[in-house]
């Protein structure tokens, strides 16, 4: 229930900011790529792991500054440019490793995904120059998503909730901002954020007893999951 509150308040945040344009979602956008980078190596068992989160949030950095400087339609060419680099950057600094050949392939994955997964959480800051209310609208499933599945039941029926609050939220969304999309674009972009929640979260549940992973990972990923989501259903509504 903590991590569904933060994970929420987080999502709220950012559909909150949304009107404010890519300055106002940008301090929510680092503080989840902050959370994504330390969160994954604590996933895979890897902590401490300085030298890695740092070079993964470091990338997520590098990726907003990219999408600010770059205009909403090269959105993607930026984050395509900046994780390429990235991952030059990430084996080059494998190489200095001198761990056995297993402990260098665990650290070359949990780097390279890492680095994804923070890059890919900018797809926030690049949907919110496309469309606030989508943003608005995918903050608000997300945070509805997480508190229905913290429910406790069945996985079964605590995740379909899940699903109908989310959609019901994104409907929510579009009725509360004035927007000049039409259609049922609310609850289909609700209903998307809900999946990409429950994603996020299955993943975040498979190091269970870690406290740390449910207030890192655990608050991260469902946001982190719907960011890849959220950049094209955007440029799809607009």
């Amino acid at each position: 229930m903590i991590s569904a509150i933060l994970t929420a308040a987080l999502a709220g945040l950012l559909a909150a900011t949304a009107p404010l344009g890519e300055a106002g979602v940008l301090p929510a956008v680092v503080a989840l790529q902050a959370l994504t980078a330390a969160g994954w190596f604590r996933l895979n068992g890897m902590w401490p792991a300085r030298q890695g989160i740092a070079l993964a949030f470091a990338g997520g950095l590098a990726a907003d500054a990219a999408l600010l400087l770059a205009s909403g339609e090269r959105a993607g060419e930026a984050l395509l440019g900046t994780l390429g680099g990235w991952f030059l950057l990430v084996l080059l600094v494998q190489l200095r490793h001198r761990g056995s050949a297993d402990e260098r392939l665990d650290s070359l994955t949990a780097t390279a995904a890492a680095t994804l997964l923070t890059v890919v959480a900018a797809g926030h800051l690049a949907a919110v120059a496309v469309s606030e209310a989508a943003v608005t609208a995918t903050g608000l499933g997300v945070a509805a998503a997480v508190l229905a599945r913290s429910v406790p039941g069945p996985g079964v029926v605590s995740g379909g909730l899940a699903l109908l609050a989310a959609t019901g939220a994104g409907a929510g969304a579009q009725a509360w901002v004035a927007d000049e999309l039409t259609g049922a674009w609310g609850a289909g972009l609700g209903a998307a954020a809900g999946c990409c929640a429950l994603i996020g979260l299955r993943v975040a549940s498979y190091d269970f007893p870690s406290r740390f992973v449910h207030l890192t990972a655990g608050v991260a990923l469902p946001l982190a999951a719907a960011a890849p989501a959220l950049y094209p259903l955007a440029r799809a509504l607009t």
